[in-house]
């Protein structure tokens, strides 16, 4: 099946739901609030300092320090989210995680799931590899499994998919991410067109995490709409935490 269809059949799929519910008299689908622009209720520190996350005139603060994740409370399957977010720093590094087990790795703090990329575009001029520059596609809203999960990427680089169109602006510059999950498959709009995405992901229902990782940045407006479930088993589930 072609991406764009993939894509209209899941957003389709979406909104037949939302109008037979309310047909038949059921809550119909809606956006919540994930980040209240208050304090971090809702939101778990799995493994970073107190001081890490914080609120400023409602915008969700991550200082960068230590590397680690902040999970939100509760497990989520298939869903709408949107995030806007902001580097302070040139070549910053961050990302969101979904369907993640929120357990941080032995190496490298963070945990397993499906990580949609988070960098500055400065990034791949201050970390070339073996003395040349990265392609800059690396840092737009990259999408890929980890700590053990597996995904078919829609625009392969190795293992990873990345954006088939540079839109991630600047440090200091608000960046919007629309992430589309469904049954296994993600689709990521960045500033307001579909970019990229991957299927078939080993592991569909998990916690969302955001990721603290050397720079400070900025969070506002996290929404998410909760689509209804699908038939996943537990081995593609992670366990739920206390």
């Amino acid at each position: 099946m072609k991406k764009s269809v993939l894509l209209f059949t899941l957003l389709g799929a979406a909104l037949w739901i939302a109008g037979a519910n309310r047909m038949s008299g059921q809550a119909v689908p809606a956006f919540h609030d994930l980040f209240n622009g208050k304090d971090l209720t809702g939101w778990v520190n799995v493994n970073t300092d107190k001081d890490t996350w914080s609120v400023k005139d409602g915008i969700l603060v991550c200082s960068g320090r230590p590397i680690g994740v902040m999970r939100s409370e509760k497990q989520y399957e298939n869903f709408i989210l949107h995030i806007e977010w902001r580097h302070m720093e040139p070549g910053g590094n961050s990302g969101v995680f979904v369907w993640s087990n929120a357990v941080p790795g032995e190496r490298n703090r963070l945990p397993n799931g499906v990580e949609v990329q988070m960098l500055d575009p400065e990034w791949v001029n201050l970390h070339k590899i073996k003395g040349e520059t990265p392609p800059l596609a690396y840092v737009h809203g990259e999408l890929f499994g980890v700590g053990g999960v597996e995904t078919v990427p829609d625009n392969p680089r190795g293992p990873r998919s990345k954006s088939i169109e540079n839109r991630v602006q600047g440090n200091k510059a608000w960046n919007t991410y629309d992430v589309v999950a469904v049954d296994g498959v993600i689709k990521l709009a960045v500033n307001g067109k579909f970019v990229n995405g991957i299927a078939r992901s080993t592991q569909k229902k998990g916690y969302l995490c955001l990721e603290s990782e050397g720079a400070e940045i900025h969070f506002r407006n996290i929404k998410l709409l909760e689509l209804p479930p699908g038939v996943t088993t537990p081995e593609q589930a992670a366990p739920e935490l206390d």
